[in-house]
C-alpha cells in the first residue's frame, strides 16, 4: 500500500471510529485487536486524531482487518479469521461471554437456549489461553449474530471479557447485558439488560430470546432460524415446542409463516403428523394465514381441479 493511500485509509477508520465510539471505547475496541493504548498520549483532544496515532505504525494487515470490521471500504484484500465451525448450521449464533467461574451455569444456559433455534458459544476467560483458543474466540466474535454478556462480579476487571464486548461494540452487533449483580457499565450502560438474579435458566433464556426478537437488528434472523429449526425437525414435540414459541409472540410476519408452511409441506415427518399440522394450524390462524392441508386432503384437491 502506498503512503498516501494508508494515510486516507487511517483517516476514514478515525473519522468512522469517531463518529460511533467514545475514547473508552476506541481503546477497548483496539484492544480486542491486541492494541495496548495505555501508555499512548494523543497529541490533541481528537478521537479522530487519536485512532490514527494509535495505528500510525501498526501492520497492514491489521488496519486492513479494522477497517473491514467497521465497513471502512479500502480496496484491499484481508487476511480472513479461522472459519467458525462451532455454530449449528440455521441457529442464530449468539457468544456467551462470561467469567470462568460462571461455566457450569453457562453451559446450561447455552442448552437451553438450543430450544429457541440460538446456537450459543460458550467463551472461557483464561489467564494465558493458547493461541488456537484465542483464534477460537475471534472466529465466533466476528462471525456471531449477537453477544450476551452475564455482568457479575468481576467481569469489569476481566480483560478477555472487557474485549469480547468491545468486538462487539466495534461490530455494532447487538449486545444483551444480563445482570447477575452488576448492572451495565461504561459502552453499555445505555442498554438495560436483562435482570437474572434470582430466575432460573429457563426464564433467563426466554428473555435472551424476546430481546433478540424484539430487536430490529436480529428480528429477521431469529425468526428465520426458529422457522428452520421447525422446517429440518424430524422430533414432533420438539418441532410442536417450536411452534408454540413462535405462537407466544405478538406478531410474526406474514412471509415468515408462509415460509414454514412450504417447507413443512416438504417434510414428511411433519406433514403426516395430525398432532403437528393441530398446533401449526392454530399459529397461522392466531395471525390469520391460511392453515396447512394434509398431505391427503391436498392431493384429493389436485386431482379434484384436474380437467376431464
Amino acid at each position: 500500500m502506498k503512503v498516501i493511500d494508508r494515510i486516507e485509509l487511517l483517516e476514514k477508520i478515525g473519522l468512522e471510529l469517531q463518529s460511533r465510539m467514545t475514547f473508552d471505547e476506541i481503546d477497548m475496541f483496539f484492544a480486542a485487536h491486541g492494541i495496548d493504548c495505555k501508555d499512548i498520549q494523543p497529541s490533541a483532544n481528537s478521537k479522530r486524531i487519536y485512532a490514527k496515532e494509535v495505528l500510525a505504525q501498526k501492520p497492514e494487515d491489521l488496519i486492513f482487518k479494522i477497517a473491514e470490521e467497521l465497513n471502512v471500504p479500502h480496496g484491499y484484500s484481508t487476511i480472513s479469521t479461522k472459519e467458525a465451525t462451532f455454530w449449528k448450521a440455521g441457529y442464530f449464533r449468539l457468544f456467551l461471554s462470561h467469567l470462568a467461574s460462571f461455566k457450569v451455569q453457562t453451559s446450561h444456559l447455552q442448552s437451553v437456549l438450543s430450544n429457541y433455534a440460538i446456537s450459543a458459544f460458550v467463551a472461557h476467560e483464561d489467564i494465558e489461553p493458547s493461541k488456537e483458543w484465542q483464534l477460537e474466540i475471534e472466529a465466533g466474535l466476528h462471525s456471531m449474530d449477537a453477544l450476551a454478556a452475564i455482568l457479575m462480579n468481576g467481569f469489569k476487571e476481566s480483560n478477555w471479557c472487557d474485549q469480547e464486548v468491545g468486538v462487539a461494540v466495534g461490530r455494532g452487533v447487538l449486545i444483551i447485558p444480563v445482570r447477575r449483580g452488576l448492572d451495565p457499565y461504561g459502552f453499555i450502560g445505555k442498554y438495560q439488560g436483562i435482570q437474572a438474579l434470582n430466575k432460573t435458566v429457563g426464564e433467563v433464556a426466554e428473555q435472551i430470546f424476546l430481546t433478540i426478537v424484539k430487536s430490529p437488528k436480529t428480528r429477521e434472523k431469529m425468526l428465520n432460524s426458529l422457522v428452520n429449526a421447525i422446517a429440518q425437525s424430524t422430533d414432533i414435540e420438539e418441532a410442536i415446542n417450536r411452534v408454540n414459541i413462535l405462537k407466544s409472540l405478538e406478531s410474526v410476519p406474514e412471509e415468515t409463516l408462509e415460509s414454514l408452511k412450504a417447507r413443512v409441506s416438504d417434510n414428511s415427518i411433519l406433514i403426516e403428523s395430525q398432532g403437528f399440522l393441530s398446533v401449526a394450524n392454530v399459529l397461522l390462524s392466531k395471525f390469520g394465514v391460511q392453515r396447512i392441508l394434509p398431505q391427503a386432503q391436498v392431493q384429493q384437491e389436485e386431482w379434484d381441479d384436474i380437467p376431464f
